[in-house]
């Protein structure tokens, strides 16, 4: 296992590797490594000769200062929970200054209206800052695969368009969402919530399940009602949006048309924590 801060050290292990053919999965995180982060690492175990993990708290994503700042970071427990895994694995944490090369600062990108709506509406230069990182962890790398979790979809449909915009030769391999024995969909942010909230947040999920069940009975504006209304009668939440849309352009949706693939997504502040889920819905 080699924990590596500089890009060139990173660079000759890669060159050596790709000299000999092999192939190299990337997965990209912000440490605080959970078993939904383990579930892509495996799958870029299985699906290439290595593995790159990346570990970096990227600040230019964060709108809000004091997330990044209370964001958790363990490089030593994330190390260790990775050797367990695989010793087939590099991990690459580097500094700010490393990765930006002294310009800490994000780029601007148009992903045709992805990039606007609902994360992008309420956390405003977010993608910017998410492509601008994806974009300096493809090139340090240069990976076959990138491994991103489904938990953000909308994320996950940036890259992509990150990759086929800059013609990148690369694939990208999206992977379903590891929850909790609750349902809550497993992210670094649960671990600063309490015991009890991080109990009662199976909650969130519930109310996507519900509303896929009356998705294709009922119009998109009253399952939004209703989940709106869910929420307000449940003091320990507190819901930033909740929207239908189509998986392809991401924009909410009224009405429903066959032979398309929608989505339910939902954003909500426990404890001052903020949480993201979604599901499919057909």
């Amino acid at each position: 296992m080699h924990v590596l801060q500089s890009k060139k050290e990173l660079q000759v292990i890669l060159a050596e590797w790709k000299s000999k053919k092999k192939s190299i999965g990337l997965v990209p995180t912000m440490g605080a490594l959970h078993s939904g982060h383990l579930s892509l690492v495996r799958k870029s175990l299985e699906d290439n000769d290595f593995t790159v993990v990346s570990i970096f708290i990227n600040p230019t994503q964060f709108n809000n200062k004091e997330d990044l700042k209370k964001y958790p970071s363990d490089l030593s427990k994330d190390s260790a929970l990775l050797t367990s895994v695989s010793d087939q694995i590099l991990i690459f944490a580097p500094s700010k200054l490393e990765i930006y090369n002294g310009n800490i600062s994000s780029k601007s990108f148009n992903f045709n209206g992805l990039e606007k709506v609902m994360e992008g509406e309420f956390r405003k230069g977010h993608f910017n800052g998410v492509a601008t990182i994806v974009e300096l962890l493809f090139e340090a790398v240069g990976p076959n695969r990138a491994y991103f979790g489904e938990k953000d979809f909308q994320q996950l449909q940036i890259i992509q368009k990150l990759v086929q915009q800059s013609n990148l030769d690369l694939e990208i391999i999206p992977c379903p969402i590891e929850r909790e024995s609750n349902g809550l969909a497993r992210s670094s942010r649960n671990e600063r919530l309490s015991k009890p909230t991080r109990e009662a947040a199976g909650f969130i999920y519930q109310m996507l399940k519900a509303a896929k069940a009356k998705f294709g009975t009922e119009n998109a504006k009253d399952i939004r009602d209703w989940v709106s209304i869910q929420f307000n009668e449940n003091q320990l939440f507190e819901l930033e949006y909740f929207e239908i849309t189509d998986i392809d352009t991401l924009i909410p949706v009224n009405q429903v048309q066959v032979n398309k693939e929608y989505r339910a997504f939902i954003a909500v502040y426990a404890e001052g924590i903020r949480l993201i889920d979604n599901i499919a819905l057909n």
